[in-house]
């Protein structure tokens, strides 16, 4: 500091003498050296002038003598150090020297030419050459000159050494004090004064200077109690604090962190945070300042943290930046251990994707394991086959035992199930009593066309629920990724119509999923769409097709076959329209408008002549069989003025199956209000015979299938069929019912069932089902009405 200072003082003094006292003294000495060398050149021309002519003569005679008499002379001048006189002829070469002859070092040459005049003209006869001392600065300066310069020196050196001095004593001094101060305060970290009074400059830097320490002192005071203030606080905090440095090393620990990690403080501190977390987290950990929002300043991770005795705990860390003049200098973060908390989670998940009744998988459940699965399949390049699996005539188990035995069951075929599974396979109950397997890894399709057919066959020894055996079988849908499916849903979907597609084909089997399956779903879906625009728009209507006195080929009456009349398909006979009407619960709608318009067609046809009496048979579905059947009935019968009578209700086994006492008491109410019952598809059921004394029927219907094989003598079957009919015809009739026989198509099975005394008869053989212009058409031409059927 002092030798900075100083130098720096005496060289702003040295360089102002050298920019302003040395270019004076040098211009002195310059115009002083440059007068006297003028005037001592002035006088060397005068003399080499005056004697150039003395010359003349004695060189034109070469007088050598004479020459080196004047040249002698010349020396002689103080203002002429050597002569050297030279003809042009180069015959005279005279040179006189002070001192050593040969030295002409520092001499300047003035040369002038010898001139001799003759009686002609003047003309050049040689050469004079004066050597003259060349003058330095100081050479031209006289005693007293160099007398002003001495004590201008004196001078100048006298203010440069009283200037360093008081420079010294003014401002070193006071700075060497303050520099001491500054020094002792922070090598011993107290606060030291400067001992300098003065009014000066220095002396209000001094006040200054302790009034500063004084302020800081108290300021350090205040921040050592907040820092230990802080201190306190960040350890007695009863949370898990800890703060890392930019390069995520530890930097600072709370003692709760200690007592809950188990570490001394020694030992976590400058270590890396990484080598705390598991390493399954690293890669979390790590990439943490990328997850987090942008609009919230702290950032969350919930990591797995290692001990100090090993052992393994969830925390939750919430990392909060520090920043300094905009750089981060590191974070502060809380630590939360949530091990409950994700144990709970996790117990949570596991109720929430688990059945509790069979303790499989849910389908929620199922869905992610789906997923997880077709991503490993990806990754190994093996299959997935998808088992979806439906218990058929559960519900009547529910129904009729309760739901504790259905639930029963459910876990017995759990129970009976599992042990087929191997380990990496995955079972799920969907809801109900719908199940779905997986199957992965090499030959997946194998195992699972095997585990299908083990589980039809777990089916063949009955439950046992209650004390009661129960028998049940399965339809199973199978499925494969990625020959089926491309996706998860897709393969889960492409089984379940594959499970549908084996209920609609007898159940009690397994089904494996083709694209044929999909064209019956879609046509299915598209049949769905066709019947609820139709039941909109007014679609379906009620044909007639006669049903005919079996002896005489007079139409007693018609019965009502539904038909749907497409826009762009046209025509649609019921085939297919009646099963998937039934599933969707359309039918019964289906049958109020097919009631309708039959009874609509009928009004019409009893103005034609004969036809007065016809009644109208209309097919009903067991879902119509509600409590306000009656009055409706009753309301359109008055609406088109018919007589109760003239309406024939059809119904079928599923009507009476389950003996519904509700069912019962409608067609109890239906007949006392005066319209008839027919029993249609009579002999195909398992005990029709049951319901006709059990039930209200005035007429039965034979199925066509007993019909057709009437007139086959060589088949045993027909003759059976025939006894079989003589049976019901004779049965109906000791039970007071008519019998129709259904499906007469030709002369000669119409005279068979003639003789074996069936009363009426319907088919092709006496008309097709025509719609009610066609039927108005057949029936109003002017022959008999027994010919026309008859032909």
């Amino acid at each position: 500091m002092t030798r900075s200072v100083e130098s720096r003082f005496i060289a702003i003094i040295s360089g102002a003498l050298l920019v302003v006292v040395a270019p004076l003294f040098t211009l002195f000495l310059t115009l002083s050296s440059q007068q006297a060398a003028k005037n001592l050149s002035e006088r060397a021309d005068a003399v080499l002038a005056t004697n150039s002519q003395a010359l003349g003569k004695p060189l034109w005679e070469m007088d050598t003598t004479s020459i080196r008499q004047i040249a002698t002379l010349l020396v002689s001048d103080s203002a002429i150090s050597a002569v050297q006189i030279t003809d042009d002829a180069g015959v005279v070469d005279i040179s006189e020297v002070k001192g050593n002859p040969s030295d002409f070092r520092g001499l300047d040459a003035i040369s002038r030419p010898i001139l001799y005049k003759t009686t002609q003209n003047t003309q050049q006869v040689g050469t004079i050459t004066a050597y003259v001392p060349r003058l330095g600065w100081f050479a031209a300066l006289h005693q007293v000159e160099m007398a002003f310069i001495s004590i201008f020196v004196i001078a100048i050196l006298t203010v440069f050494g009283a200037a360093v001095l008081g420079n010294r004593v003014m401002v070193i001094k006071p700075l060497l004090r303050l520099t001491a101060a500054i020094e002792a305060t922070r090598r011993l970290g107290s606060r030291h004064h400067v001992d300098w009074r003065s009014n000066d400059e220095m002396g209000r830097l001094a006040r200054s200077f302790n009034e500063m320490q004084t302020l800081l002192e108290r300021e350090e005071r205040e921040l050592k109690r907040a820092h230990q203030q802080t201190i306190e606080i960040y350890n007695l905090t009863p949370a898990m604090l800890f703060s890392l440095t930019v390069d995520d090393h530890i930097s600072a620990v709370s003692d709760y962190w200690l007592l809950a990690t188990g570490y001394n403080r020694a030992d976590v501190i400058g270590r890396p945070f990484l080598d705390l977390i598991a390493p399954a987290d690293h890669a979390l950990f790590a990439d943490r300042k990328n997850q987090a929002k942008p609009d919230s300043p702290a950032i969350e991770a919930t990591l797995r943290f290692i001990r100090a005795d090993g052992s393994m705990i969830d925390v939750l860390i919430v990392e909060t930046s520090l920043s300094a003049a905009g750089k981060p200098p590191g974070s502060l973060s809380v630590m939360t251990d949530v091990t409950e908390l994700k144990q709970s989670e996790l117990r949570n998940h596991q109720q929430a994707i688990t059945d509790h009744l069979t303790g499989l998988l849910n389908r929620q459940g199922f869905e992610g394991a789906l997923d997880e699965k077709i991503a490993e399949a990806d990754e190994a390049g093996t299959e997935v086959a998808c088992l979806f699996v439906d218990l058929d005539r559960f519900k009547s188990i529910n129904d009729n035992l309760g739901h504790a035995a259905g639930d029963a069951v459910l876990r017995e075929f759990v129970e009976r199930a599992q042990p087929l599974l191997r380990e990496g396979d995955c079972a799920s109950r969907l809801g109900g009593d719908e199940f779905a397997l997986l199957i992965t890894g090499e030959g997946a399709e194998r195992r699972a066309s095997e585990l299908a057919q083990k589980i039809v066959d777990q089916f063949d020894a009955p439950f046992r629920v209650s004390g009661t055996a129960v028998r049940l079988s399965a339809s199973i849908g199978l499925a494969f990724y990625p020959s089926h499916a491309a996706t998860a849903a897709e393969l889960l979907h492409k089984s379940d119509l594959a499970m549908y597609a084996r209920k609609r084909d007898g159940k009690n089997g397994a089904q494996v999923y083709d694209r044929v399956i999909l064209d019956e779903t879609r046509e299915r879906a598209e049949m769905e769409s066709d019947i609820e625009v139709a039941i909109a728009a007014s679609w379906f209507e009620a044909h007639f097709q006669p049903i005919v006195d079996i002896k005489t080929g007079t139409p007693a009456g018609f019965e009502a076959l539904m038909r749907m009349r497409h826009p762009r398909k046209g025509l649609l006979s019921p085939a297919g329209i009646v099963s998937v009407a039934e599933e969707t619960g359309t039918i019964a709608q289906i049958g109020t408008l097919i009631l309708e318009d039959a009874l609509a067609n009928l009004a019409r046809v009893s103005r034609l002549p004969g036809m007065g009496d016809a009644y109208v048979a209309v097919n009903f579905s067991p879902l119509q069989f509600e409590p306000g059947l009656p009055m409706r009935l009753a309301a359109l019968l008055a609406r088109y003025d018919i007589q109760p009578q003239r309406l024939v209700v059809e119904i079928t086994e599923a009507v009476l199956l389950h003996d519904n006492p509700e069912i019962r008491n409608v067609l109890n109410e239906i007949q006392q209000f005066g319209c008839r019952i027919a029993l249609d598809d009579f002999g195909t059921g398992y005990s029709s015979l049951s319901y006709m004394s059990r039930f209200p029927v005035d007429i039965v219907k034979i199925d066509q299938s007993f019909v057709r094989s009437l007139t086959e003598q060589t088949d045993e079957i027909g003759r059976k069929n025939r006894m079989l009919v003589e049976g019901i015809s004779a049965i109906s009739h000791k039970m007071n019912c008519k019998v129709v026989a259904e499906g007469v198509e030709t002369e000669e099975q119409r005279l068979l069932l003639q003789r074996i005394g069936v009363d009426f008869a319907q088919g092709y053989f006496f008309s097709r089902p025509r719609g009610i212009s066609d039927i108005l058409d057949m029936f109003s031409v002017d022959e008999p009405i027994a010919r026309s059927l008859a032909s």
